[in-house]
């Protein structure tokens, strides 16, 4: 389930991180920083997915 996660996290960041912990800090966090810059996102979406 990890892989899926992660191939979502490459195409979109947030979607990533929201299968894994839901709505809540680290989703909002991610949405931000994938608004900043793609890569920000994409590195803080696979740190949060393989953290857990």
């Amino acid at each position: 389930m990890d892989i899926l996660r992660i191939v979502l996290s490459v195409l979109l960041p947030p979607v990533g991180v929201f299968l894994q912990v839901g709505i809540g800090p680290h989703f909002w966090l991610n949405i931000l920083l994938t608004l900043l810059g793609y890569i920000p996102g994409l590195i803080h979406a696979v740190w949060i997915i393989a953290k857990r």
